[in-house]
């Protein structure tokens, strides 16, 4: 097995995870680089990293990384990833990826240009109950699939200190339910059902304290008549013991029959005709989101170890922000965009 070693830029909330998963999978973390030098160090402490840096390119040039983890807001990104991938280093880069389409269609064409790996750690289409339901639609259990519907209610954004002791930035982000969270839904409703052609979408803001939209409705139209819907809001809790698991519940349904997933990441499925049961799968380890954030980066190891089909490599997580740009623009027009004909430039 090859000896990795990574390089991870950004000591905030989200690191953590991140470092916990290298720690899990075996890697070698051979520094931890942030401008606040202390959050650097305590980190390398907890987690065994080598160094701490306050200086990214400085730890790109002595550490010795072979793969580079940049766990940074969307302002930061960019000089990092362009700095990693001008070194050939390959590249997770955490999400919102890029400040704006732009920015991240730039980033995506450099990582083509030097034929070098960069991959968005949007995680959620590897959380166990995503790729179980991606497993039985392709063994057929749904029969024609046609529908799928999400209720994100993580109840994380009440009140004048919403998010302040974790992500304070949130208060800031002039987008924030759809950029920050729906595309997580974006992604894993392209995973189960193909591409997005037309979005119709209604943004509200209900904490006055938060700058961008915290609630809202998208429905999504894919090929043949299959239809989703995004129902959040961040302020409300759904049932679980940990609203944060699977952030929702969610409906997924064929003609066979209805599977639903609760707020403990349970598995229930209602077949057509006959009485619900919870269906038996593996419903995950430690960490995030069922642990897929280690699920993403285990993924990422082994395309670098054997060559293995890559997924949301950047240029393929564009189609995500695609839909996202779509999804503002139906709010803000009030009307139904077809992907077709949407130029966001």
């Amino acid at each position: 097995m090859t000896a990795h070693r990574v390089a991870v830029v950004g000591a905030g909330y989200f690191a953590a995870f991140h470092l916990q998963a290298w720690r899990e999978l075996g890697a070698t973390v051979v520094g931890i680089a942030d401008l606040e030098g202390a959050r650097a160090e305590d980190l390398a402490r907890r987690f065994g990293a080598a160094r701490a840096f306050t200086d990214v390119q400085a730890m790109l040039d002595t550490a010795g990384p072979t793969l580079v983890d940049v766990v940074l807001p969307p302002q930061a990104q960019d000089g990092v990833v362009r700095a990693a991938l001008q070194r050939r280093l390959p590249v997770i880069c955490q999400k919102p990826f890029g400040t704006d389409l732009r920015q991240a269609r730039a980033l995506a064409a450099l990582a083509q240009a030097r034929q070098t790996p960069l991959v968005v750690h949007e995680n959620f289409r590897f959380a166990p109950w995503f790729r179980e339901c991606r497993r039985l639609v392709d063994a057929g259990h749904f029969g024609r699939l046609h529908g799928i519907s999400f209720r994100l209610r993580p109840g994380d954004g009440q009140g004048p200190q919403a998010y302040m002791d974790r992500q304070p930035y949130f208060q800031r982000m002039p987008q924030l339910l759809v950029r920050e969270t729906a595309v997580h839904f974006v992604d894993s409703f392209r995973f189960l059902m193909g591409e997005v052609r037309a979005v119709t979408a209604r943004l509200r803001r209900l904490n006055p304290v938060i700058a961008g939209e915290d609630a809202g409705l998208v429905i999504f139209e894919f090929d043949d008549q299959r239809s989703g819907l995004f129902d959040g809001n961040r302020l409300n809790e759904h049932v679980a013991s940990n609203p944060r698991l699977t952030m929702g519940e969610m409906w997924l349904e064929g003609e066979a029959g209805v599977m639903r997933l609760d707020g403990d990441a349970r598995l229930w499925w209602k077949p057509q005709g006959r009485p619900e049961n919870q269906h038996a799968y593996a419903r995950g380890g430690e960490g995030a989101f069922g642990g897929a954030v280690t699920a993403l980066q285990a993924h990422v190891l082994q395309h670098l170890e054997h060559g293995s089909a890559l997924e949301n490599a950047a240029a393929d997580y564009l189609a995500n922000l695609q839909v996202q740009a779509a999804i503002y623009h139906s709010n803000a027009s009030g009307r139904r965009v077809v992907m077709a004909e949407f130029h966001p430039d």
